[in-house]
């Protein structure tokens, strides 16, 4: 149980603090189309006879890359074409589950994960994964912040756009493939969504906003496990049902909501520029 809760406040955390720039990002539903195609990377594992993460890692960050260009490069709309590429990988994936014999039983555990079953060499993946997360968000936070709030002025002002999007968008793929074993292929992008939509109900400033939205990951993930062993629920229904009782209360705290707040584009530029005069660099 220990390491269940470790493992869930680790997933949460990440889910949390990436998720922060993901829903700026509009890229909520690409962790969802993630998510479902995911499955497909595990039944090909499942076919090889292999550890299913080996497979599913280098098929998550193949299949970032892939769709990150197809949007690039197509005039169909975004949300049009994961729509296509998700669905048509969850339909591959469950005609070829169909086909292995010995791993019926095992579906429900991809569908709604197992926190229970998270392995050694897991805990060790994720903790590196955080690592990774927190050393590169720290390290490029003027530029996610201001490619965040404004993607042309970020351009001008000389950050890497597109090397950001790209790394971003696969270290997201990663941490959601991982995440994946934990929390289960339907319920992964709420753990990405729902702590950043609660926190950004409730902050105004950038760098706050990504801190709470870890904080409520983290914070629910225990919360959703300790609520999960005492009621022999399972565990990531029970953690999304705990994140959505926060966004509910962050909801009824926030004065204005759904409504977009002027002032934080304001302070996340604001930041920038204080950074700014503060750094003798003028590179991002």
């Amino acid at each position: 149980m220990q390491r269940a809760m470790l493992g869930g406040l680790i997933t949460g955390s990440l889910g949390g603090l990436l998720g922060s720039i993901a829903v700026l990002r509009q890229l909520s539903f690409f962790s969802d189309a993630l998510g479902h195609s995911a499955l497909l990377g595990i039944t090909l594992g499942i076919i090889l006879g292999v550890n299913p993460m080996l497979v599913l890692i280098p098929f998550a960050m193949v299949f970032a890359l892939t769709v990150n260009q197809l949007v690039e490069r197509s005039s169909l709309p975004t949300d049009a074409l994961l729509n296509i590429v998700y669905s048509s990988s969850l339909a591959a994936a469950i005609l070829a589950l169909s086909l292995v014999e010995t791993y019926r039983g095992g579906i429900r555990q991809l569908l709604f994960g197992d926190i229970l079953g998270v392995s050694n060499i897991d805990m060790i993946v994720s903790i590196i994964l955080l690592i990774v997360a927190l050393i590169y968000i720290a390290t490029s936070i003027r530029s996610q912040v201001l490619l965040t709030l404004n993607t042309e002025l970020a351009s001008v002002a000389g950050v890497q756009t597109r090397w950001h999007r790209m790394a971003f968008i696969v270290l997201l793929a990663v941490v959601v493939a991982v995440s994946i074993k934990a929390v289960g292929v339907l319920l992964i992008s709420a753990f990405v969504v729902i702590p950043a939509c609660a926190s950004r109900l409730l902050s105004r400033h950038f760098t706050l906003y990504m801190l709470v939205s870890a904080a409520l990951g983290g914070g629910c993930a225990l919360v959703g496990l300790l609520a999960s062993g005492i009621t022999n629920l399972p565990s990531g229904p029970s953690v999304v049902m705990v994140q959505f009782i926060v966004f509910l209360i962050a909801l009824s705290f926030s004065s204005r909501p759904f409504r977009k707040k002027r002032g934080f584009a304001q302070t996340g530029l604001r930041q920038i520029s204080d950074a700014k005069r503060n750094d003798p660099r003028t590179s991002f």
